[in-house]
């Protein structure tokens, strides 16, 4: 088998034709003492680190975890090169000291020449490690067409079958023989439906007319109520800023002001909300300032917004290697799509071919390709800026004009003004001009021209601001190399813009050569063929409703990812957002009017038995309400929550530093706002949110963590915030004009979605009554606010059944 049958002859081979006595004499005397001097003890074939031999041609040509060693002919693009020459701070070999600058340039030299080795005719396979096997590969399960599958028979009654989930999650049931429970009692389920969908707790009078409401049809108004709230946007829009890894703060080394990142969180508050078809969602966010907006220039600044989707991660903006910055941003952004559209870490492909997952090398740099050819930051100089785009409406750009209209008839009065003044002056026999005649005018003309000026500086200061966003156009075109081993300073075959070879069933699309194809790149995505984009949204909604998704690995589908539990019912629901116009809306009526979903929470031991962690969803599993909804619950509940909708919060200017370590702490916690629209500092995060699992804004998160830890007790007990909507609960109640076991009944309804019983009303009472005589500076006010603090800090307060 020669070079040129495995496919490899254009990068890996050697040089065509056999190698000159000179080259082997070449090879013998200086590189052959050089390698085995400085490089065999640790790459051979006994002890071969990293996988790399060097004392064979064939071991340097197939190469290590990292990759070929030496790609003939080609010294910019072999390892091997970089390694000796000591211009990778990573990648420094030998490690106890650099070569000469003699034996680089004979190492530089061979490689040149295209590796001549006395071996050349005897090998006969050098596979560069990592080789994709696309037909192996393409059996993965997530790599397959979607299969709309036929609902599977069961033996449950008639009205349990009205929705196809129910038959699919039965199947299952009945192969495992788990029994499932029958449906929560109207208080749970209204409960657990109204915070799954806007975040907050339903109010008594919602509960009281959802029991009264005998019909059929009375949990799908509920439901259909809740849709068309618009705190739904806000509650679901949180779910997707978790995987947009938004932030109002870069972090890292420059935690500067994300002074506009507010406007994509408002977009996709307001696309939730408008039940945008998620296909559209996904292509304005990866392309919208390259979709023909026509002479709507509303809609070409929201589509421009919401490619803020590619500008939000963090970024080291201090970076004093500018091409390493470019490139770690266009990492960061692959695997932010990747990971959060595809449920693929193609990341991990950027120093090698992808480990577990058959994605090249090249894949990955293919795409880089599209992501440099897109203009993400407007400056890579220390310190960098972030792209920024005017997104002015007319009459703004017509007080614009105006203002740049006065500002220059006042430099021209100026002008004329001095003008004028030099005329006048008379000058003297043989004598220069000062190089500052003004000096010469008279008092008055320097007073007038005084006046002018600040008059000038004042019009200047008071200009308009005109509004910019975060967010992307397109760059310079151009297509990537390979960078071998991850790394900007060793580049090897450079890789046309395309998508990952293994999805590819017939030739890839031709990208356009004029523009970076990203909106070809987020059409492909969005293809009712592609196996990925509806699976992988799906499972996120499911997970957001169960708190688990079908894939438990919601970011990851790959083949170290987890497979499905319920890969039938995944691809049905995953062909049924697509018939239905991807709207995420009629996923949730789907899965919220299903009997899977409104099962009861209750304990079963026998299913417990065969299936504990309810894999096959006999039982609705008890959750804990995320650290959002259990701020906005004691605000809704305290009767202080504002339910002002979108705006900025953030107080720092924009791209000035919000917060570091040493001296500067510009940050504000102190709102009543719902929770999503609190500044997200990264570095210096909310402590409520820190305390109660908040998503790690520096990364996209699919599936936040839960944790029961000490402080979050302490927090409900001592915290300031606690004592304040605690006090505010005692006001409201102590102003009801009702009886103390009225006031109770309210206090239960409202936290806990339901009446009490009579002992809690007794042991209520009796709280109240120990509490006010225990010292004489206690008032019934007093009391009142720690009953209030402790129905609120309880279990069945934060968490949802």
């Amino acid at each position: 088998m020669t070079y040129s049958t495995l496919g490899i002859g254009g990068e890996n081979a050697p040089s065509t034709g056999e190698p000159t006595a000179e080259q082997i004499r070449f090879f013998e005397t200086s590189i052959r003492p050089l390698l085995s001097d400085h490089c065999y003890e640790c790459h051979n074939d006994e002890t071969s680190e990293g996988d790399l031999r060097l004392d064979s041609l064939s071991g340097m040509l197939t190469g290590g975890k990292a990759g070929p060693a030496v790609v003939a002919g080609k010294p910019q693009s072999s390892l091997i090169v970089t390694a000796i020459s000591y211009r990778d701070s990573e990648l420094r070999m030998p490690p106890e000291g650099k070569l000469s600058d003699q034996q680089v340039a004979d190492l530089t030299r061979w490689v040149e020449m295209g590796a001549p080795h006395p071996d050349r005719g005897k090998v006969k396979v050098a596979l560069p490690r990592g080789t994709v096997d696309l037909a192996a590969g393409r059996k993965h399960w997530a790599f397959q067409p979607l299969n709309d599958s036929t609902m599977p028979r069961s033996d449950e009654s008639a009205n349990t079958l009205a929705n196809p989930i129910d038959a699919f999650i039965g199947d299952q049931l009945d192969r495992n023989e788990l029994i499932p429970l029958g449906r929560a009692d109207k208080r749970t389920l209204i409960r657990r439906a109204t915070f799954d969908l806007i975040g907050l707790p339903p109010t008594p009078e919602e509960i009281e007319a959802f029991v009264a409401d005998e019909s059929e049809t009375a949990f799908d108004v509920v439901v259909d109520r809740l849709l068309n709230s618009p705190h739904y946007g806000e509650r679901w829009g949180r779910h997707w800023l978790d995987v947009a890894r938004y932030a109002d703060s870069n972090g890292l080394d420059e935690n500067a002001a994300h002074g506009n990142a507010w406007r994509y969180r408002d977009y996709v508050v307001q696309s939730f909300n408008e039940d945008k078809p998620y296909d559209q969602f996904v292509v304005e966010q990866l392309a919208g300032d390259l979709l023909d907006s026509g002479d709507n220039s509303e809609l070409r600044h929201q589509r421009l917004i919401a490619t803020g989707y590619l500008l939000l991660g963090p970024k080291v903006l201090a970076e004093a290697d500018e091409r390493k910055m470019e490139m770690d941003i266009v990492d960061e952004q692959i695997d932010t799509i990747g990971r959060g559209l595809m449920g693929m870490t193609l990341g991990c492909a950027r120093c090698h071919t992808h480990k577990f997952d058959p994605i090249e090398h090249a894949d990955y740099y293919a795409l880089a390709g599209i992501f440099k050819s897109t203009k993400t930051m407007e400056s890579f100089k220390t310190v960098a800026r972030w792209n920024e785009v005017l997104i002015a409406d007319s009459d703004e750009m017509a007080r614009k004009n105006e203002h740049e209209r006065i500002v220059t008839e006042a430099k021209q009065k100026i002008d004329t003004r001095i003008a004028a003044a030099k005329r006048e002056l008379t000058p003297t026999k043989g004598e220069t001009v000062p190089e500052d005649i003004e000096k010469r005018f008279p008092e008055a003309t320097r007073s007038e021209l005084k006046e002018l000026r600040d008059q000038l500086e004042q019009l200047e200061a008071s200009a308009p601001e005109m509004p910019t966003a975060m967010a992307v156009v397109d760059g310079v075109v151009a297509d990537v190399a390979i960078h071998i081993r991850g790394s900007h300073l060793t580049l090897g075959e450079t890789v046309p813009r395309r998508f990952p070879r293994v999805f590819a069933k017939d030739a890839q699309p031709l990208l356009p050569s004029d523009s970076s194809g990203r909106l070809e790149f987020a059409r492909w995505l969005i293809d009712e063929d592609h196996p990925l984009t509806a699976r992988v949204m799906v499972n996120r909604i499911w997970r957001w409703h169960f708190g688990k998704g079908l894939v438990p690995t919601v970011d990851n589908f790959g083949l170290r990812g987890e497979p499905p539990t319920h890969p039938e019912l995944l691809d049905w629901l995953a062909v049924q957002f697509i018939q239905n116009d991807w709207s995420i809306k009629s996923m949730h009526r789907l899965i919220m009017l299903s009997e899977t979903y409104r099962r009861s929470s209750s304990f079963d031991a026998n299913n417990a038995k065969v299936d504990s962690d309810n894999r096959y969803y006999w039982r609705c599993d008890v959750r804990r309400l995320e650290a959002e909804a259990i701020r906005d619950s004691l605000l809704a509940v305290s009767g202080t929550l504002d339910r002002t909708m979108g705006g900025r919060l953030l107080a720092t200017p924009n791209r000035e530093l919000v917060f570091n370590h040493t001296s500067t702490d510009t940050s504000n916690y102190d709102t009543r706002r719902r929770s999503i629209y609190v500044p997200v500092i990264r570095n210096h995060l909310y402590d409520m949110f820190q305390l109660f699992d908040y998503a790690d804004a520096s990364v996209l998160s699919g599936n936040r963590n839960t944790s029961t830890i000490s402080p979050q007790a302490l927090f409900l007990m001592n915290s300031e915030f606690m004592t304040s909507v605690s006090n505010s609960m005692a006001e409201r109640l102590s102003g009801a004009d009702v009886d103390r076991d009225q006031r109770i009944a309210r206090l239960f309804n409202e936290a806990f979605g339901r009446s009490p019983t009579e002992t809690e009303v007794q042991q209520a009472n009796d709280f109240l009554a120990q509490f006010q005589t225990e010292g004489n500076e206690v008032t019934p006010k007093h009391a009142w606010q720690a009953l209030c603090q402790a129905i609120v800090s309880s279990s069945e307060f934060v968490y949802v059944k």
